[in-house]
């Protein structure tokens, strides 16, 4: 089997994933209208360990942005060891996300949680018969996220999805939650407008850095491909709020960067400036977005629920990198798909 052939896979079948667990979602909507944060919690936690912990950046702004509810993202490990740190004496949602659903730091969090008495515990995850599934108040289970390979892609965007999904329903923007349909579609064209990109980009060895940006929902989503990036193809790579990059990272800029912006619609001349001070300064730029751009989505959706559109992107230019280096991207170095502590 060619190096990388099942993450490929797993890619390219990212629409048909997010199409089964739409489907799955508009069946359980019952289920996640009946959980109304906005009436029953003082705020709401998000969790997950390594790119589940990034879905919960991006899962938490958008929630907060969409239903005005105090929202959080930690890692596993913080709301496991540092709960004082984290939580307030109010009333909590803690949804926790896991492909595997049986990630030590993970289930740890769950357990000292309920075990506090802290509030009610909603589970997402992509296999019904691991721990993580059968410890929530609520769970949520997504067949159509499995996948195979250990850097997480498939799974991610799938679970990320439902988290979106979530938000609409709990802001009660039934327009948005409907919306989502259109996503699979959207999708599929813009892996097919991705492929020619990420060859062009993976194999060019005169680029050393690459420098995510991402603010508001998309700050986690940028933490997630920089994450894919350093995975798979073991290339220096960070991410960073759009404007924070001016505060001391453009220093690392050189010829030899190229600086993606998963950027925003609202504030499209304040994070484009950000590019082009950086192309100024020698840097590569790539800019991704709805319109206006060099990589345009074009998809005429709210900002609010198209920002899973970013990753497949960003995960093929990650793949072809790793395969310019002649890596294997089923196979990351030192990396185990789950982690499990003694």
């Amino acid at each position: 089997m060619p190096n990388g052939l099942i993450t490929y896979q797993e890619i390219l079948s990212q629409p048909e994933a997010w199409e089964a667990a739409l489907k799955m979602l508009k069946a359980e909507r019952t289920t996640g209208e009946a959980i109304d944060p906005a009436r029953q919690y003082e705020q709401i936690m998000y969790t997950g360990c390594g790119s589940s912990y990034y879905l919960a950046l991006a899962a938490a702004a958008l929630t907060q942005a969409l239903t005005g509810r105090s929202c959080r993202a930690f890692p596993a490990s913080e709301l496991w060891l540092y709960p004082a740190s984290a939580y307030t004496a109010s009333k909590t949602l803690l949804v926790a996300a896991s492909r595997s659903g049986e990630t030590t730091e993970t289930l740890r969090a769950c357990q000292a949680f309920l075990s506090d008495r802290r509030g009610d515990l909603l589970t997402l995850s992509c296999y019904g018969e691991m721990p993580l599934a059968k410890l929530g108040t609520f769970n949520l289970v997504f067949p159509s996220g499995q996948e195979s390979s250990v850097a997480q892609t498939r799974a991610l965007s799938t679970l990320y999805l439902a988290t979106v999904a979530l938000a609409c329903l709990w802001s009660g923007r039934l327009d948005l939650f409907d919306a989502l349909a259109r996503l699979p579609e959207a999708g599929r064209r813009i892996l097919a407008q991705a492929l020619p990109l990420a060859k062009e980009i993976g194999p060019d060895a005169s680029l050393e850095r690459f420098y995510w940006l991402g603010s508001g929902p998309r700050y986690g989503l940028a933490c997630e491909l920089s994450l894919k990036m350093k995975e798979m193809s073991l290339s220096h790579s960070e991410p960073f709020h759009f404007m924070e990059f001016r505060h001391g990272p453009k220093s690392m800029v050189t010829p030899a960067s190229l600086v993606i912006g998963l950027r925003s619609t609202a504030n499209r001349s304040s994070e484009s400036a950000v590019l082009e001070e950086m192309k100024g300064m020698g840097g590569r730029t790539l800019e991704l977005a709805e319109a206006d751009a060099p990589f345009q989505f074009k998809t005429g959706l709210d900002e609010a629920i198209q920002n899973v559109l970013y990753l497949p992107v960003g995960q093929l230019i990650a793949f072809e990198r790793a395969r310019s280096k002649g890596l294997d991207p089923d196979r990351p170095t030192n990396l185990d798909s789950v982690v499990k502590l003694s």
